[in-house]
C-alpha cells in the first residue's frame, strides 16, 4: 500500500454492526483512500463519474453498486458528470460482522465467496442494482436488529446475483489474503505471486501440483474459472499497474520486471485487459482529481 495514500478512519465503532450514510450530493470531493471495513456503495444519477478501485478505472453509468473489500483503495471523481444532483448510499461494516467459522458453513458459501472476490472490488449488474435499490433506500429507515437482518439478507441476495464483475487485477491486492478452496490452487497461486517476474512454464506449475500438464490445465480452469496463462498474465499486469502508479520507472523496465520479455506483447496484453496503453493508464491515474490529494 502506498504510504502516501489516505487511510480513512471510518465512524464505525466496535459497538455497532454497520454504519450507513444517505447523501444527496452535487460533486465527489473525497480523495482516493482505503479503510479496514467492507463498503457497499450505491450511486444514482451520476453518469460520467470516474470510478477508481484498485488498478481499475472506468466511468460509471446511471446506476452504480459496488462492494469493496478491506484495504482496497477506491474513490469516485466528478470527471465528465453533468448531473446537478445525485444520490449516494454508503454502508460500511466490520470484516468480522459474520464470524469466520460461521462463514465456513455450507449455507454461507456464496457470501463467503463474494467477500473473497470483493478484495478486488465487485461491480453488480444493472438488473441486480434495480432490484436491490428500493431495499437499500428502505434500509435507511430500519433500526436495531431488523436493520442487521435486512443487511445480511441484501448481502445474500447480492451473492446469488448474476453477471457480477470483478474490477481490480489479481495481484494488485495481496493475493495471500484470499482463501482458495483448494490447497493445490493456493500453493500454485503462492508460487505465481512469488515468481511472476521469472519465466514460469505450465510444466513447472503442473509438476508443483503433482499432475500432468493436461490434467493440471483442466483442474486449474475448473477451480479458478481462468486458464493458467490468463491467471499468470493477470498477476503480472496487477504488479505492473502497481509499479506504474507507485514508481517513476520507465514502461519498458516495468514490463521486464514483471515477467514480460517482449514489450510489444506487454502493451498488447495490457491494452486488451485495461482498454488503454500503459502510458495512458499512468496518465489517467495521475490525473488531477485522483492523485492530487495524495
Amino acid at each position: 500500500m502506498n504510504e502516501k495514500l489516505l487511510r480513512e478512519i471510518t465512524p464505525l465503532t466496535q459497538s455497532d454492526c454497520f454504519t450507513m450514510f444517505y447523501r444527496v450530493k452535487s460533486e465527489f470531493n473525497f480523495p482516493l483512500h482505503y479503510h479496514e471495513e467492507f463498503e457497499l456503495n450505491f450511486i444514482d444519477n451520476a453518469k460520467g463519474i470516474k470510478r477508481v478501485i484498485g488498478d481499475h478505472i472506468d466511468e460509471i453509468d446511471e446506476l452504480e453498486l459496488v462492494l469493496i473489500g478491506p484495504n482496497l483503495q477506491h474513490g469516485w471523481f466528478n470527471h465528465k458528470s453533468r448531473s446537478k444532483e445525485f444520490t449516494e448510499v454508503t454502508i460500511q461494516f466490520h470484516r468480522d460482522l459474520l464470524d469466520e467459522k460461521f462463514l465456513q458453513r455450507n449455507q454461507m458459501s456464496l457470501i463467503r465467496t463474494m467477500f473473497e472476490k470483493s478484495l478486488r472490488g465487485i461491480l453488480f449488474s444493472k438488473e441486480t442494482i434495480t432490484a436491490i435499490k428500493p431495499r437499500l433506500l428502505n434500509l435507511t429507515k430500519k433500526h436495531g436488529f431488523d436493520s442487521v437482518l435486512e443487511l445480511i439478507s441484501i448481502l445474500h441476495d447480492l451473492s446469488t446475483s448474476k453477471n457480477m464483475k470483478i474490477l481490480s487485477d489479481l495481484s494488485f491486492k495481496n493475493a495471500e489474503t484470499i482463501n482458495y478452496t483448494s490447497r493445490r490452487v493456493e500453493k500454485i497461486m503462492h508460487f505465481l505471486n512469488s515468481n511472476f517476474d521469472k519465466n514460469i512454464t505450465l510444466a513447472e506449475a503442473a509438476q508443483l501440483a503433482s499432475m500432468s500438464e493436461v490434467a493440471f490445465s483442466r483442474f486449474f480452469k475448473a477451480r479458478t474459472g481462468k486458464t493458467f496463462i490468463d491467471t499468470l498474465n493477470e498477476i503480472r499486469l496487477g504488479n505492473a499497474s502497481r509499479m506504474l502508479i507507485d514508481t517513476t520507472h520507465g514502461i519498458n523496465e516495468i514490463a521486464f520486471r514483471c515477467g514480460f520479455n517482449n514489450i510489444s506483447n506487454f502493451n498488447r496484453i495490457f491494452k486488451k485487459k485495461k482498454d488503454c496503453t500503459p502510458k495512458e493508464f499512468r496518465q489517467e491515474y495521475n490525473a488531477e482529481g485522483v492523485r492530487s490529494f495524495i
